[in-house]
């Protein structure tokens, strides 16, 4: 029997949330069934969900007091105050689940900042942020490639390029400034007609810096294919792509860049 396909996280937290359709669901079980590890995983992401939602949903059930919509003053009431407090405890409440699942990411082994380690993990945890995104995956879209690798080149001090991936069936999505570990990077972003998605992050390197061949590391569910050459760093990093497929390519964006 062969191996079910590998979900990508964003498919994993909505399935932990119960927001996949029935075919989708039935895939992913049979995926999780192979890979008891990331079944416990989801499995506790699914649990303190029910969680929170136990203890905050009556909350928001919950009538407002009368002493709190009296007028006050000119005609003011208290109720939007009310409001706003309660979802100032629900934000600090999504805001511990949130520390709680990128535990892992604020956990690095002890490596310098600038180190093509630490590039592979925040190039990790940039993807897992940014490719689930439906409607904003990008902050400039393939339409304004250019004005894109101009404004992009400029803040990071070198020249970027974006790659070419017709040949591994993916096309261009746009791309983003993000803040690095000792300054801005870039994100470019490409999907295949399917949807799968890969992100390509570039940081401008010291001169000077040594070439480094490709490593791959894996950061929870995303693996990662880095290396750096000449001016700059690069990490592909992928939730849905294998590892052979991954290698391939950074290979061919590798050969662009030579």
């Amino acid at each position: 029997m062969s191996e079910a396909r590998q979900p990508g996280e964003g498919e994993l937290q909505a399935y932990a949330d119960d927001r996949v359709d029935p075919e989708q669901k039935a895939t992913i079980d049979r995926w999780l069934a192979e890979h008891p590890d990331e079944a416990a995983r989801i499995e506790e992401y699914r649990k303190l969900g029910n969680d929170l939602r136990a203890l905050y949903d009556p909350v928001l059930e919950e009538r407002v007091p009368a002493r709190l919509t009296r007028p006050v003053g000119g005609g003011r009431r208290w109720l939007p105050v009310a409001l706003a407090a309660l979802w100032l405890v629900l934000g600090i409440a999504i805001g511990a689940v949130s520390g709680w699942q990128l535990h892992e990411w604020r956990s690095p082994a002890a490596v310098t900042m600038d180190s093509p380690a630490v590039m592979a993990r925040r190039a990790a945890l940039a993807h897992a942020t940014y490719s689930p995104e439906v409607r904003h995956p990008v902050e400039v879209g393939a339409d304004q490639e250019q004005h894109l690798v101009t404004w992009l080149s400029k803040r990071l001090g070198t020249k970027v390029r974006v790659p070419r991936l017709d040949e591994a069936g993916m096309s261009f999505v746009g791309g983003r400034l993000l803040p690095g570990e000792s300054g801005p990077v870039a994100q470019f972003m490409y999907q295949t007609p399917a949807g799968r998605r890969i992100t390509l992050y570039v940081r401008a390197e010291a001169r000077g810096q040594r070439e480094t061949a490709f490593r791959y590391s894996r950061e929870n569910n995303v693996g990662v294919f880095y290396w750096i050459d000449r001016d700059c760093g690069y990490a592909l990093a992928s939730g849905d792509l294998s590892k052979d497929e991954l290698q391939r390519v950074a290979t061919l964006i590798y050969k662009q860049f030579e």
